[in-house]
Order: structure tokens, then C-alpha cells, then sequence
């Protein structure tokens, strides 16, 4: 397996000139890297007018690895050939190094090339790609290819210090590197690179737009310069790494570099160099740049303060998934503390990174997630029932968001806003948070890339466990650990009671591992604990009032939803939105006299469990549930000038006791009443849920004033509406559905009781409960 690592761009602020002495004063050896013994010249070429210079040469380096491996493989030098191409004119070094010692077993590739800062020609760049291929090595392959990336590390390090140690020596001798090339010989016909450099280039190369230019090449990570190709001495490559050939060249960054890409020119790299800047200043949470003074992010201390500390791999992952998503990606590119979430949710693996990220940024164009935080105005009964917002932060600096989870009305909630809103505003939580990262990095002047969540679950109780809640919370869950990986820094659950155990069973197969380490839960009253409890994570002053601190936190308290507020799914709808859920918890469909809501279920094992949750939005209900042994063809019946339509499957040939038969007698449901039930099946076939508008014609006095008093009823006698949803259980999980069907109510404790609206009504076969 071939491993390609790539560096950052390092910044030497020293001209060119300066840079290329002390990089001579390695050779023929060099001191400060015992493992390099000496290098002797295989060829050398100069140009007439002495702009270009070509050394090809034999190095010779100490084996420094186990004694073991030495012994086996018998050896105790290996040899690598070096070839550096230095251009004046473009000011420019480019060095190739490949082993000459075991290339049949082992192949190893490096290419380096310094090259004028795009912004300051009085500064040098460099940057480096290597690889390293293990076909056969003595049964030694793992062995081999770690000892390698170790020891590429380790050069890779000692060679910055090196180059700066000769430059420092340099500058005490009183080292003057006197004029350019370019300026000695201003009458020269070939124009350098760095003639253009104060004035933006008017075209690009000719099969290369200037947008394609931009993606390739931005800000963070300039397009480096291809190791793959064949070498000028005929010598083929494959990759680029390296072993521990470039001790010399490593070490000091020389280890080189390889041709340029697809036979560009370096003019050409140059100028897309010169791109940089102008490509960058795009806005927004995952892609662009931040802003101005970002610009110069081409060193490694861009890194340092932006990105945090990064292992060799790490910085060489980045990099990759960074060019590759710019040749695949159209539109904005993500930054790079973005990609980072995604290399490390997937553990660095490029090619899962890749794809995580490509259909997130699929996902994010589709919906418009860049635009949320502009466009989005959550529903008024999110902004004072959600029970959630931001305060302050961390002792770490992380943006810190409080949820009142036990103060949550899930089930009105979702009733009342839509599964889709609630989705919506949790997105929006998520975007704004990456925004809180990036303005707390900045104030604080290292990397912050994730936020902290403290979960307050007083009042968190069995109604918590409400199933068709819970679906809708893991497949909101589902979304945001795809398309916000690693963003989580902490989370702290504080007053988690008895049944916080259950809740966490059912959700946390569906949490990444990553994140439900950053978990840490508080049951009881042992939060406020000096000593590992919350002020270890939150300052004393920034602990909300509610939790004993001293801080006023003001995010909304929560509470019970009143029924008056539910709406149907139709109603909860934008048409001028592409909706996020492919499809919803909750159905509704409105019914009236002869054109039923007909829901057929396949049940092909007995004992399985049919489960329902529905509420009565307007007018009267009569539920049943009917059971046919033979396939039933499903109807759709148009309603009205809106084109709603219902399914229907019993027409009136069918006969009750022939082609049906009732497993539930039928059960009449008021306006207002949510009715949860669940019935066990006896045997396997079709089994239908009906609902059914209910005529008034027999309603009492009484009970129409009732409800005309609350507008129910009235101005639509002849019509319906229901909203439900369905579920089918196998017979394992019946218990623990119980338990959820019981407390899907809207409402606390006790008063869940009072605010149902069909206390009485009940089935033969199935449990009820309301």
C-alpha cells in the first residue's frame, strides 16, 4: 500500500538568495545530521547564462534503525539519489530524492521545492510531499513503514531548525545576498515569474479557467508541486515519501521535490500563487475565509494558531482531502477547521473523509444551509418553548448552549411547530455555534473548534420516552453527526433522574463514539461539587441561577404547549422550502362523510404489535381497526379544489365478516383528544387503521355549545381533521413501547391527565392510553 504525506507550506522570512546559501552549506556533509556521511556528484549542469543550475547526487546515510532489522538485512549504509534543479530566473529549487538501496522492495519518492513568497518576494516558501511504498520487506513491512513515518517526522522537524541555524550563521558573518538575477540581467528575453508580481497576471494557462484556477489553489493549502510524474533521469515514480534516505534533504527540507504538474511551467505556479489571496475572502461558516488579516495562510504558524497542533499525518491528510475536494468540489471551499471535523471523525482516512464531507456539502447546497443563519425566523412558539440558547462560555473558552430538556413539551413541540422547523432550528443552533468557534478563536488566540452543551434534566420523566418523540429526536441526531461531526467539545448532563438510563439506552447507539466520550453525566444534587463537578467546567460566574450559580441565564423556560396550538402537517408546510425530513413523524389527513383515512399494514409475524398515536385537530373521529387475510388494493380519493387526497382501501362492495373483519371496536374521538393505543396481532395479513368523520347530528345541546365555545366543531360540521402517526413493534420491544405510548401526552405529571380530552374511551383487545 502506497503512503503519501504532504507538508504545509513552511515561510523562511529571508530572501531567496540568503535561503539557497545556507542550504549549500549542507554539502558535502553536514555536521548537524550525523546519519548523512557524505554525497559525491554524478552530474552537474550550468546554463551559459547561469540561470539554471542541475546537480545530481549519490548520498550516502547511516542505517539508523533497529538492530534487528539491520542485522537481518545485512546492511548498515543505504544510498538515495538526489537531484536538485535551482533556476534563478524564476527563483526557484526543486529537489527529487528516491532510494537507490532495496528499490525493488521498497520504493521512496520526495520532492521539495522553495520557491519567492506569492505576497513578499523578500521571503521564502517551502513545501514538500513524499511517499512510501512497502511491497516486500523480509516479512518486516509494518515494522518498515512505521519506522519510516517516524523518522520522516523527526527529519522533517530537525530540518527547519537546521536551515534556520546556517541562516543565522550566515547573517552573524555578515552575509549580504546582493541583487536577484532578474536585476543583473534586466535585458534578459525570458521574463521571470517574479516580474509579475506586483500586477494581478491577465491570463491563465490555456486549458485552465480562472474559477477551476481559484478551487485548486487557495489560501490555506497552495497547490503544491506534484511528486508523481517520471524523473528527468529516467528514473519512474510512483508517489512521494520518503525513508530514511533524506536525512540530509529531509532534514533540512531538501529532500526534494519533484517535477511540476502535468508539464506546467513555474510562471504558471506562480501565477496561481499570485491567486491566492483574491480567492480567499469568501464568508461563512464552513467555506471561505474569515477575513483580511487571514490572508497569509501559507506557513505552518497558520496552523499552530488556527487549526492547533497537528502530527505529521495529520497535516499531510488535510492537505490532501483539501486539493482533492478542490478538483471535485463546485462553490465554496470549506475551511479548513472544517475539513479537520471530518478527517477526525473519520480518524484521518481520506478517502472517508471525502466522502462524508462531499455529501454534506451536497446536502448543505441542496437545503441552503449556508444561508440559515440569514433566513431562517423560527415560528414564535420554537422562540418561547424551546427550551435552549446560548451563555457565554467554558472554562476553556468553548461557546457555551444550555438546554432545559426536562422543561420541553416534546410532544407539543413537534405538534405544534412540525419536525421539520424543529430541524430547521436546531441546524440554525449548529451553524450559529460554528460561528461562536470562530469568533472565540480569534479572542482567544488559539484553535477553538467546538462548543460545550449542559443539559439541565430536572422534570425529565417517562413522557420523555414518547416513541414517535424519540424517532424524531434520533433522526435529528442522525443529521447533525453527519453534517456537523466533531463539533461537540463537551457535554454535561447535570440532574439526570432515575429514567435517564432508559432515555440514554435508546439514543446512544446512534451517537458516535467520539461524542459519547465527551459525555459526562450528574444524577443528583452532586453537579455543584468542587471537585469534578461544574465549576471545574464552567467559571462560577457563568453557572446559571436555576443550577446554583450565580449567573441570570436568560433562555426560555419551556413549558406545557396548549393543544389550541397544534396544526396538521399541511398547515405547518412551506412550499417555498425544500423540506429536510424526507418524510415526517406525523401524517394528517382530513376526513368527511363517505371519504374516510384509510392506513393498510402489512403484518407478516404473529404477535407483532401495531402501535398508534393521533390526535383530533378539528370536528369528530371514529377510529377502528379492520383486518383483511387477503392483499387489498389501496385507493386514492381526491378532496377538494387543494388536491389533498386520502387513501382508501374498504370501497362498498366489501363486505364487514367476508372480505374484513373489526380486531377493535370502533372508538369515537372527540375534538381535541389524543388517543395512543397499540393492539397485538393475532394472526398475519392487512390490517387497516380507519379513521372516520363522526356526524354531530346527535350531539347534545351541551356539547355543541362546548364546542362552539372552542371554535371547534362549528364552522366546519361537515369535516374532520386528524393527525397520526403508526408504528409497528416486534414483540420483544412491546414493553418498552408501552412505556412510551403511556407518557406521549402534552403535559406535566399530573396535569397530562386533565388535559386529555377522552378519558373514557377504550378498545376490547387493544391498551389505550390518553
Amino acid at each position: 500500500m502506497v503512503q503519501n504525506y504532504k507538508s504545509p507550506v513552511r515561510v523562511y522570512k529571508h530572501s531567496f538568495e540568503l535561503v539557497m546559501a545556507a542550504y549549500q552549506k549542507r554539502f558535502p556533509t553536514c555536521k548537524m545530521i550525523p546519519i548523512f556521511l557524505g554525497s559525491e556528484i554524478l552530474s552537474e549542469y550550468k546554463s551559459e547564462d547561469g540561470a539554471i543550475h542541475i546537480v545530481e547526487r549519490r548520498c550516502k546515510l547511516n542505517m539508523d534503525a533497529p538492530y534487528l532489522l539491520k542485522k537481518i538485512v545485512g546492511v548498515d549504509y543505504i544510498y538515495f539519489i538526489q537531484k536538485n534543479s535551482l533556476n534563478w530566473r524564476e527563483r526557484t529549487l526543486k529537489i527529487e530524492a528516491y532510494n537507490e538501496s532495496f528499490s525493488s522492495r521498497i520504493i521512496v519518492i520526495e520532492g521539495c521545492t522553495y520557491f519567492i513568497h506569492p505576497e513578499n518576494p523578500d521571503w521564502t516558501c517551502f513545501e514538500q510531499t513524499a511517499s512510501l511504498e512497502v511491497k516486500s520487506f523480509f516479512s518486516f513491512e509494518n515494522t518498515v513503514e512505521k519506522f519510516a513515518v517516524k523518522q520522516y517526522a523527526a527529519s522533517l522537524k530537525k530540518g527547519k531548525e537546521i536551515l534556520l541555524y546556517y541562516i543565522n550563521e550566515l547573517i552573524e558573518e555578515g552575509f549580504e545576498p546582493g541583487p536577484t538575477w532578474a536585476e543583473v540581467h534586466k535585458d534578459d528575453p525570458i521574463q521571470p515569474a517574479s516580474d509579475h508580481s506586483d500586477s494581478e497576471p491577465s491570463s491563465q494557462s490555456e486549458d485552465e479557467t480562472e474559477e477551476e484556477s481559484k478551487k485548486r489553489l487557495t489560501l490555506e493549502v497552495p497547490q503544491a508541486i506534484s511528486a508523481n510524474g517520471k524523473h528527468s533521469d529516467g528514473h519512474h515514480h510512483r508517489n512521494h515519501h520518503h525513508h530514511n534516505y533524506g536525512s540530509n534533504e529531509r532534514a533540512n527540507e531538501t529532500p526534494s521535490t519533484s517535477g511540476l504538474r502535468g508539464g506546467e511551467t513555474s510562471t504558471k505556479v506562480h501565477m496561481r500563487r499570485r491567486r491566492l489571496a483574491s480567492s480567499a475572502m469568501e464568508k461563512g461558516a464552513v467555506g471561505g475565509m474569515g477575513s483580511e488579516e487571514e490572508v497569509s495562510k501559507v506557513d505552518e504558524d497558520y496552523i499552530e494558531q488556527y487549526l492547533g497542533p497537528l502530527t505529521l499525518l495529520q497535516e499531510s491528510r488535510l492537505i490532501q482531502l483539501r486539493e482533492w475536494l478542490s478538483e471535485t468540489h463546485k462553490g465554496k471551499m470549506p475551511k479548513d477547521m472544517h475539513l479537520l471535523r471530518f478527517l477526525r471523525a473519520r480518524d484521518f482516512n481520506t478517502e472517508k473523509a471525502h466522502e462524508m464531507i462531499t455529501a454534506s456539502l451536497a446536502w448543505r447546497k441542496q437545503h441552503q444551509v449556508d444561508k440559515i443563519l440569514s433566513t431562517w425566523v423560527p415560528p414564535e412558539i420554537l422562540l418561547v418553548s424551546f427550551a435552549g440558547g446560548w451563555h457565554y462560555h467554558d472554562s476553556d473558552g468553548r461557546p457555551l448552549y444550555i438546554v432545559r430538556l426536562g422543561q420541553m413539551d416534546v410532544k407539543g413541540l413537534i405538534k405544534a411547530a412540525g419536525e421539520e422547523a424543529i430541524l430547521r432550528h436546531v441546524l440554525s443552533i449548529n451553524e450559529e455555534g460554528m460561528r461562536r468557534t470562530e469568533e472565540a478563536t480569534k479572542k482567544a488566540g488559539r484553535p477553538i473548534s467546538s462548543w460545550t452543551c449542559l443539559v439541565d434534566c430536572e422534570g425529565l420523566s417517562m413522557r420523555h420516552l414518547w416513541r414517535p418523540g424519540v424517532k424524531a429526536l434520533l433522526r435529528m441526531i442522525e443529521v447533525v453527526e453527519a453534517n456537523y461531526p466533531e463539533t461537540m467539545g463537551k457535554l454535561l448532563i447535570v440532574r439526570a433522574p432515575r429514567v435517564f438510563p432508559v432515555i440514554w439506552t435508546l439514543v446512544s447507539p446512534f451517537i458516535d463514539e467520539n461524542t459519547r466520550q465527551k459525555f459526562l453525566i450528574y444524577g443528583g444534587k452532586n453537579y455543584m461539587e468542587h471537585v469534578g463537578g461544574l465549576p471545574d467546567h464552567i467559571e462560577q460566574q457563568y453557572i446559571p441561577d436555576f443550577l446554583g450559580g450565580d449567573c441570570f441565564c436568560d433562555i426560555p423556560e419551556g413549558g406545557l404547549i396548549p393543544k389550541t396550538c397544534y396544526r396538521s402537517m399541511e398547515d405547518l408546510q412551506n412550499p417555498d422550502e425544500l423540506p429536510l425530513c424526507s418524510e415526517t413523524i406525523y401524517k394528517s389527513a382530513t376526513l368527511q362523510k363517505g371519504l374516510p383515512q384509510e392506513v393498510v399494514v402489512h403484518i407478516t409475524d404473529m404477535h407483532q404489535v401495531l402501535t398508534w398515536d393521533f390526535d383530533i385537530l378539528r370536528g369528530d373521529v371514529v377510529f377502528s381497526v379492520l383486518m383483511s387475510r387477503h392483499p387489498l388494493t389501496v385507493h386514492k380519493e381526491p378532496m377538494g379544489p387543494m388536491g389533498l387526497t386520502n387513501t382508501v382501501v374498504i370501497d362498498k362492495s366489501m363486505v364487514c365478516g367476508v372480505d374484513f373483519r373489526q380486531v377493535e371496536l370502533p372508538l369515537v374521538c372527540r375534538a381535541g383528544a389524543s388517543i395512543q393505543g397499540t393492539h397485538v396481532c393475532q394472526a398475519t395479513g392487512w390490517y387497516i387503521l380507519q379513521w372516520k368523520f363522526y356526524s354531530n347530528a346527535n350531539q347534545t345541546k351541551a356539547d355543541q355549545a362546548k364546542a362552539h365555545q372552542q371554535g371547534k366543531g362549528h364552522h366546519h360540521h361537515h369535516k374532520s381533521k386528524v393527525m397520526y402517526y403508526y408504528e409497528v413493534l416486534s414483540h420483544e420491544d412491546f414493553r418498552g413501547s408501552m412505556s412510551s405510548l403511556k407518557s406521549g401526552h402534552s403535559g406535566f405529571s399530573a396535569l397530562s391527565i386533565s388535559s386529555t380530552g377522552s378519558s373514557k374511551a377504550s378498545a376490547s383487545s387493544s391498551q389505550v392510553s390518553r
